[in-house]
């Protein structure tokens, strides 16, 4: 649901959310945070999107400050963004003009959830510092990125000399599968020292500098910076060790390998991380990111030739891994495990032959024929009486001894037995 609300105030974008609250229902509760977002109008939508996405994970009270024309009256045009349209969160996007434009801070507060963290993100160029903006003092968390300024090297730099703790930037963000992978790696033996590093990617990105700086501030140990073409991000880092070198490699795409000194080569899945993702990392913790700040405030400063060695010069001293040979390995990875996959299949058994109707008729036939014949009785066994009784005297007839009685009753009990054991053999039979 959207609600649009032109030329209005905070306190009717206020109220208009406590009846929306009571219509609708309620609505992302478990907000956990607010995030400001300070944009201009032209990169709103994008930057909207990513915060609608990442509060899947973290819900929260999403405030866009879009910035419009400064020249002319000040005007409030308000909307807000429930259900579908907000994803796990609420949304509130508030265009300012004229002078309103600089003074985004009074406007936001009143809109801020109580007794809950502020983050700020700026998705494109952002104030210098952010730690002394409006916006910047009253959030706990403070996001940039570097790459979206226009020479990010000195962005970076930067950053560096007016660092304040909840800094972060979302160049760090995008190195953190490269850290965790070269971090496992340094886990396997042989558990040796690194004795030097060199990182390779685009000459305009951020995020090779800050893992160059990670690097050199973690190990202790020189590390080198090689350039590639502009634009194409993370490339490859080559740790050397006396056994021989750590090598990740991620030339293009999705597919890095890695190969280590008595190991077979190995293709991992690497894939560039989007805005949505990154802008959820950060939101994960609010505390100052420590490690990020020893990487920007110190490790840079021991990174060598950050500008000046290219990757070609690199590879030629064998300070660099090749990309094209990364590539090749990841292929012949590829082949080897579908023609792996091949030859391990297992055919499927084929099914048993039905029985034909005749045999089947047949079997039951004779199976019927020999019950009926084991419950038949004998033709030659006499008829017992079923009860047992006095023998019958005649009026005029002697009553019978007793021995003369019991030797009838033996008589009788053997050809009972008699009777028995037929049976038993024509069963057997």
């Amino acid at each position: 649901m959207i609600v649009d609300l032109p030329s209005t105030s905070t306190q009717a974008v206020s109220k208009k959310l406590v009846r929306l609250r009571n219509d609708v229902g309620a609505m992302a509760l478990g907000r956990v945070l607010t995030l400001i977002i300070v944009v201009d109008e032209a990169d709103a939508d994008e930057a909207i999107e990513a915060a609608n996405d990442a509060s899947r994970q973290h819900p929260c009270r999403i405030i866009a400050l879009v910035s419009g024309n400064k020249r002319g009256t000040s005007r409030l045009d308000a909307q807000i963004r429930v259900g579908g349209d907000a994803g796990a969160s609420e949304v509130v996007v508030l265009r300012l003009f004229g002078p309103l434009v600089d003074h985004g801070d009074s406007v936001v507060t009143p809109l801020l959830l109580p007794d809950s963290p502020v983050v700020a993100w700026w998705p494109k160029a952002a104030p210098h510092p952010v730690s002394t903006d409006p916006i910047g003092r009253m959030a706990q968390r403070r996001i940039t990125d570097a790459a979206e300024a226009r020479n990010p090297h000195k962005e970076m730099d930067y950053r560096a000399q007016t660092y304040k703790p909840g800094d972060t930037d979302l160049a760090w963000t995008r190195v953190t599968l490269w850290r965790g992978l070269l971090a496992a790696a340094l886990d396997q033996p042989p558990f040796e020292p690194v004795v030097g590093a060199t990182v390779t990617g685009g000459s305009d990105s951020p995020s090779t500098d800050l893992l160059a700086g990670w690097l050199a501030q973690m190990l202790k140990c020189p590390v080198k910076r090689a350039r590639t073409r502009a634009g194409s991000g993370m490339i490859s880092v080559r740790l050397e060790r006396r056994s021989g070198a750590v090598d990740l490699v991620r030339p293009e795409g999705n597919v890095a390998t890695l190969t280590q000194a008595g190991q077979p080569v190995r293709r991992i899945s690497l894939a560039r991380r989007g805005l949505a993702e990154c802008l959820a990392d950060e939101l994960r913790r609010l505390d100052p990111d420590e490690t990020y700040a020893d990487a920007l405030t110190r490790g840079l400063a021991k990174v060598g030739e950050r500008r000046s060695k290219t990757a070609s010069e690199a590879m030629a001293d064998g300070e660099a891994p090749s990309p094209a040979q990364s590539e090749r390995d990841a292929r012949r990875i590829a082949r080897e495990t579908r023609k792996h996959a091949s030859q391990s299949m297992v055919e499927a058994q084929p099914p048993a032959e039905e029985a034909s109707t005749p045999a089947v008729k047949k079997a039951a036939a004779r199976k019927l024929a020999a019950k009926k014949t084991a419950a038949a009785p004998s033709k030659r066994a006499p008829r017992t009486t079923k009860r047992a009784g006095k023998p019958k005297v005649a009026p005029n007839e002697p009553a019978k001894p007793a021995t003369t009685r019991a030797a009838a009753a033996e008589a009788s009990s053997g050809a009972a037995g008699t009777t028995a054991a037929v049976v038993d053999e024509a069963s057997a039979s």
